[in-house]
Formats: C-alpha cells, structure tokens, sequence
C-alpha cells in the first residue's frame, strides 16, 4: 500500500481554496500510485480559524465532505482530511476517512490541547474505530491523542496496522521533540506504522512545526518533511516487511493486563 500525506498551510477561515489544495494534492498522490492521501488537522477549515469554527463548521454529511468524496470518486484515493463537524449543537474536532463511495470513519477528537481548543471544540468521547485502506486496518487519532500512550496501545490491542494522525503541531523545542521522538516511539512500542500529518509555518494565528513524518514498526522514518515547507511524501507501506522487529519486540503478547488495567 502506498500512502501519501500532505504537510500543508491552511489559510484560516478559507475553505474553498483549502479544499482545492487538497484536490491538487490528491491528483499528484493519485499519479505517483498512491492508495490514500491523509492531511493535517482541521485542514478544510485552517487550524487558525479561531471564532469563525463556529461558523464554518458542518454535519458530517455536509457540503465540505461531499466535496471530499468527490476528490476521493475523481482520484480513487481514500482520503484522510481534519474538519470542524457541526454535531449535538456543538463543535468537534473531526477527522473523516472517506472513499468515492462515502465515509468509512469520523473521529471526533478526544484530548482537546489547550483553551484555544477547548474554547471552540467539545471533546469527543468515542474511540476510534478500525477500517481498511489498502488492505490494512487502519484508525484515525488526531494530534494532541498521540501524546497518550494509550490511544495507540488501544488501536494496536484492537488489530491495527496503521495510525493516521492529522495533526497542527506547534513550532518549538516540544513539538520537536514530538515529532522526532514521541511519534516514533508510538510506533516501535505498538509495532504498528504512524503517518502524522502536520502543518507548516505561519498562518497569522500559529506557526506550524512541519516534520511531519511516516514511520514503521520497527521506529524507522519511511518519509520525513522539513520543518518549513509544503510537501507531499509518499511512503511504501509492507506489513510482510518487519516481521523480525515484530518478533524481537512482541509488547502486546507479553504485556501483562492482569495487572496494569489503568
């Protein structure tokens, strides 16, 4: 399966033209033979768009993610793409997973980051659930989920092979460290492939840490982006291919339940 993730700028508050970036995206990951396209969190809208989530936020059935399956019809890519989802009168933050022929996954992301989240965003309060892109189980976390090492230990408990993490990380020594530790670490540990899908540079409100990467079972980066610009990565992703680190590393078989429940 060849995945392909967009390290991108949303430009704040401009749907239209973030939703085209994202079409031009997907038209390049579909000639380069990919099998699905994942950009960062909130990208539809921009991360940036502060008061005007309430504005631009819609169903999950909405316009902007009938525009989405369109890209993923014309294209035949499964696409990963954050959005604010307009739901029990309130505001989630949302990533979709979605074919030409519909969505295939919605998560609502669980640990709000922060006051400027909590100020625009209810917490989602379901875990993620499994689907198939390219013939592998697949989940959806968003950003700051990552950071909890129980999130990944819960898709990889429940058959996951591969994590897609949309996500706005921060510029900074922290989102470095994330980005170039704590992300490949979620991996090794679970023995699941992450792909992390972020931002980069200023968008008026926030600058972006960029970096974002894929990596494999066995911690190694597939793909990794500059801190600085847009780029679109493609990474190669072969289950068959890391049996020997699966083996050496066998955390979910050993780890004992009977004792750390919490």
């Amino acid at each position: 399966m060849r995945l392909a993730l967009l390290q991108m700028n949303s430009t704040p508050g401009d749907v239209a033209d973030n939703l085209q970036h994202i079409a031009d995206a997907a038209e390049q990951a579909a000639h380069s033979s990919a099998d699905c396209l994942i950009v960062p969190e909130l990208a539809v809208p921009g991360y940036g768009a502060g008061d005007d989530f309430a504005r631009l936020a819609e169903p999950a059935d909405g316009p902007q993610v009938r525009r989405l399956q369109s890209i993923a019809a014309h294209t035949g890519l499964t696409v990963i793409a954050g959005y604010a989802e307009a739901a029990d009168g309130v505001v989630y933050n949302a990533a979709m997973a979605i074919t030409g022929d519909g969505p295939v996954a919605n998560y609502r992301k669980a640990h709000l980051y922060g006051d400027y989240e909590r100020d625009h965003f209810a917490p989602g309060n379901a875990a993620p659930v499994l689907f198939d892109v390219g013939g592998l189980k697949a989940g959806l976390l968003i950003c700051y989920d990552v950071e909890f090492p129980e999130t990944v230990r819960y898709l990889a408990a429940h058959g996951a092979d591969l994590v897609l993490v949309p996500t706005a990380l921060p510029r900074g020594r922290f989102g470095s460290f994330i980005a170039a530790k704590t992300v490949p670490a979620r991996a090794f540990e679970n023995q699941v492939f992450v792909a992390y899908a972020n931002h980069a540079g200023p968008d008026g409100r926030f600058d972006y840490a960029g970096l974002s990467c894929v990596i494999a079972p066995d911690g190694t980066e597939l793909a990794r982006a500059d801190a600085e610009s847009g780029t679109l990565l493609l990474a190669d992703i072969d289950r068959s291919a890391y049996g020997e680190a699966e083996a050496a590393n066998p955390y979910l078989a050993d780890r004992r339940t009977d004792i750390f429940t919490g």
